[in-house]
């Protein structure tokens, strides 16, 4: 597994990483294919709090801890994370097409410093929209923890299709209809 530490407002020891790299590599035998690691240390109000996501396959999976004590938190996450994997994997492999978890997308981040003229993006990305069925997508979201996932709608002919969280509850999805409106 490759690994990307990132500090915030604290400096981490070697062991520190040492001892991250040895329990989120832990990991590694979850997957077929090698996954990467990016692990962000902080401290917030006096409390040590460890965020880690694992990007595999196409799949990311995320958790972030808050305790007294960094190491606890790095153990805390990891242990997160492992019944994520565990709990969505056999979802995937239940509900969602053949080869889900095999199939390789490869996200490409970009920050825009450009203004508009009267709305500023202060973020921009780009990435590659991976063909998903909605329930994959749903997946997806939540796996991140996201309000709202853009993705290809296998089940429309890959239309363009964004799924969300209904403040009633529940989830909503919309449609490219394929129209062209020029």
């Amino acid at each position: 597994m490759k690994f990307t530490f990132t500090e915030k407002r604290m400096d981490s020891s070697e062991e520190l990483r040492a001892y991250s790299m040895k329990k989120i590599g832990k990991l590694d035998r979850l997957f077929k294919n090698e996954g990467e690691a990016y692990v962000t240390f902080s401290i917030e109000r006096g409390r040590h709090k460890a965020e880690i996501t694992i990007h595999n396959n196409g799949m990311f999976y995320r958790a972030s801890e808050l305790t007294n004590d960094m190491y606890a938190s790095v153990d805390s996450g990891v242990a997160a994370i492992e019944r994520q994997i565990r709990r969505n994997k056999t979802r995937l492999e239940k509900k969602l097409r053949e080869g889900a978890l095999e199939k390789e997308v490869l996200p490409a981040y970009e920050t825009a410093d450009d203004e508009a003229e009267e709305f500023k993006i202060v973020r921009s990305k780009r990435f590659s929209i991976k063909p998903m069925s909605p329930e994959e997508a749903i997946l997806q979201m939540n796996l991140l923890g996201h309000e709202f996932f853009v993705f290809k709608n296998m089940d429309a002919d890959e239309a363009f299709s964004v799924v969300y969280k209904r403040q009633q509850g529940g989830y909503g999805l919309i449609c490219d209809d394929g129209l062209n409106q020029d």
